[in-house]
């Protein structure tokens, strides 16, 4: 029988979707599945998107542009100006979703085997993309203790080795919430100034910032134009994760050349997407988004305060996104997450989460830390909550500690 590729082989799995098998079985018992392991969300997407697809009238269903079509591009450039990027159309490609965006600028920006420093958690298909463009992941270890702020610039200048081209930060923070501040960024700019390194920052959750705080960008930042690519989507900002529709951003024009020979290759965004990108750019009405964020606080309020309240757990209060990372009196993530959905039910309900060891990078970390995406309504929200508290109370492999002793009740 032929084999397949190392690079095959080596692809990781999803640890967000690995455990659907499980979920699926659980929901052909005839148990409610209360799904808390993956960023989709319940918002609706805006009807102007939706109308503009509906709307559509052309004979052909044609290519466009590799770079994305002139009139997305042109909306996206106000859109981006109006929160201070001071750029044009031509500094944006159009990519299929903001995964192509991120594995276009590692091949672009890294050779075989160089490296890219991400602080851990982060998003786990980072792996993926960094084992589809050869490049090399060197984590960073933030901690939960102090919310997964940005780690001290010190442990970043142990890491930094010959090889070292770029830094990847996600900001609102996919998997922990967290917010970067203005004097991280600040610090980031120093940092990539010195060893002239690429800041990539993935923008995805941009819009959702909560209790009146501030969000910041590299591209806020003066004297490192030709250092940052900003990596953005569609999915989270308009509830619209189907419609594959991302891009890249940067100043800097040999970057977005050499990108561009990537998007020739792979042909064209798709025409319908931009035509809804474009629709909801231009039209999608700020109220919107004030309505969703609105709701997006209420629900982390939910979550966070009901998690707190549990025996043995600690959870962080992020600032933005729609995920925390949580702290259980668990002896496995993994092992706790299938007893959810192969073994516990309450009321014939049960909730299905995302081992946080699949966010890191380092082995054994993570191991007693769950991923929450809060994107449930309200009320289904509150029932997940009473439910995971339920199970937590005859986990087996709950852990107590006692006079600082560890002890297991199993």
């Amino acid at each position: 029988m032929p084999k397949i590729s190392n690079k095959g082989q080596q692809m990781p799995a999803s640890p967000i979707r690995k455990l659907t098998p499980f979920a699926e079985r659980a929901k052909s018992e005839g148990k409610k599945v209360y799904h808390l392991n993956i960023g989709q969300p319940d918002i609706e997407t805006p009807a102007v998107m939706l109308d503009a697809i509906k709307n559509i009238d052309f004979k052909v269903w044609a290519y466009t542009a590799s770079e994305g079509t002139v009139s997305y591009r042109d909306a996206l450039t106000d859109y981006y100006n109006k929160l201070g990027y001071n750029i044009s159309p031509e500094d944006i490609l159009v990519t299929t979703g903001g995964s192509e965006a991120i594995i276009i600028s590692l091949m672009t920006c890294l050779n075989q085997g160089e490296e890219v420093i991400i602080p851990e958690p982060f998003y786990a298909n980072y792996n993926a993309y960094a084992c589809q463009s050869d490049s090399v992941i060197k984590p960073i270890l933030s901690v939960i203790d102090n919310s997964f702020a940005l780690p001290p610039i010190a442990e970043f200048e142990k890491a930094i080795t010959s090889k070292t081209r770029a830094i990847m930060i996600c900001n609102p923070n996919n998997p922990t919430g967290y917010l970067y501040s203005k004097q991280e960024f600040e610090d980031l700019k120093t940092l990539a100034l010195k060893h002239d390194l690429f800041i990539i920052a993935d923008e995805a959750y941009r819009e959702f910032c909560y209790d009146d705080k501030q969000f910041f960008s590299p591209m806020h930042f003066e004297g490192i134009e030709n250092n940052v690519i900003i990596i953005d989507t569609v999915s989270k900002r308009y509830s619209a994760c189907g419609a594959r529709l991302g891009c890249m951003i940067t100043k800097n024009k040999e970057v977005i050349a050499t990108a561009l020979k990537f998007a020739q290759a792979r042909l064209s965004p798709g025409m319908v997407e931009q035509i809804a990108g474009t629709a909801a750019t231009i039209y999608t009405p700020d109220s919107y988004f004030t309505e969703v964020n609105h709701e997006y606080a209420e629900r982390r309020d939910i979550l966070v305060n009901a998690l707190n309240q549990m025996e043995g757990v600690f959870c962080p209060n992020p600032g933005g996104a729609f995920y925390v990372v949580a702290r259980f009196p668990i002896d496995n993530a993994d092992k706790f997450c299938q007893w959810m959905l192969e073994e516990f039910s309450y009321d014939n309900q049960t909730v299905m989460l995302a081992p946080a060891s699949g966010f890191y990078a380092t082995p054994g970390v993570g191991e007693n830390e769950l991923r929450l995406a809060y994107v449930l309504n309200k009320p289904d929200l509150k029932k997940a909550m009473i439910c995971l508290e339920e199970a937590l109370k005859v986990y087996p492999g709950r852990i107590v500690t006692v006079q600082n002793e560890i002890i297991h009740t199993n």
